[in-house]
């Protein structure tokens, strides 16, 4: 009966293993929720000071903003976010090989990068790799706001500003379902300019500023960073908590089976040790 022991052992243990993975997805699913309507509430404002942006980009300004001059690339940099926590799929790994995959195209350019990072498995996996960090932050929890991110989203900008580097790369997870996250690598400075339409080549127009151009592009420019971030971040919450149900789902379900199995060999186990012991105890009974 020890191997049947052993086995009603896993049992337990496989059980217990499952209410933690069953609550964490109840909780994992709770969150989501949340988080997703946050996102939703962030996106619109993103949506439109990416499109004003898109008509400064075509219009022909009196002030040019730094944010806005494409220049030969040197040093590049790169904002990264991750999670804090695990146990959420592949949604961490996906991201950072996306970064690794981008300063190895330009590594063999000649061009090194700068790394800004957001989440405590970045900010390892970085470290581990022997990336040049330049900021870092984590703890931000599940409702993070601008005034607690800010430091690496000035950090990047500052070095752009001084010309420290000559693109700033943006790389995060961009929700798409429940069921799909997508890690995503875009340019955020130089402000990344679309393709004009055919009325936009034909007209030559500009916004007019109040009191003038440069203070008004300023803050702007400063604004389209921060809030394309912003949005970075909280849309890669959402996608955490997304992935994390679905992980720790695909747990419950598996330990399930996996106690399905266990049993069916505890009761073969079971069944063998009780064949044996009628079996000695007919031969005792012969022998006598």
């Amino acid at each position: 009966m020890a191997k049947a022991k052993e086995i009603n052992a896993q049992i337990k243990s496989v059980k217990n293993t499952r209410k933690i993975t069953r609550a964490m997805e109840m909780v994992a699913a709770s969150k989501m929720r949340r988080a997703q309507e946050r996102m939703r509430a962030a996106r619109p404002y993103a949506e439109k000071i990416r499109e004003v942006l898109g008509h400064l980009a075509q219009a022909h300004p009196e002030y040019r903003h730094p944010f806005l001059e494409e220049r030969e690339v040197k040093r590049a940099g790169f904002l990264v976010v991750t999670t804090d926590r695990g146990l959420c799929g592949a949604l961490n790994v996906n991201v950072l090989r996306k970064v690794v995959d981008k300063m190895h195209e330009l590594h063999q350019k000649g061009i090194e990068a700068d790394v800004g990072v957001y989440g405590s498995k970045g900010i390892a996996f970085m470290r581990r790799h022997g990336a040049h960090l330049v900021a870092e932050l984590n703890g931000l929890g599940d409702r993070p706001n601008l005034a607690d991110m800010i430091g690496p989203i000035r950090a990047m900008a500052d070095a752009f500003r001084r010309g420290e580097v000559d693109v700033v790369y943006l790389v995060s997870s961009r929700f798409i379902n429940t069921m799909v996250q997508r890690p995503a690598l875009e340019q955020l400075l130089p402000a990344a300019r679309p393709e004009p339409t055919e009325a936009q080549k034909k007209e030559q127009w500009d916004y007019i500023y109040e009191p003038e151009a440069r203070p008004v592009l300023d803050r702007l420019l400063e604004r389209y960073v921060e809030s394309v971030v912003y949005q970075a971040v909280i849309e890669h919450l959402a996608c955490e908590q997304s992935a994390r149900m679905v992980a720790m789902k695909n747990a419950s379900d598996n330990a399930k089976r996996m106690v399905s199995d266990l049993q069916l060999a505890y009761n073969k186990a079971r069944q063998a040790a009780i064949t044996q012991e009628i079996a000695e105890i007919s031969a005792g009974a012969a022998a006598v």
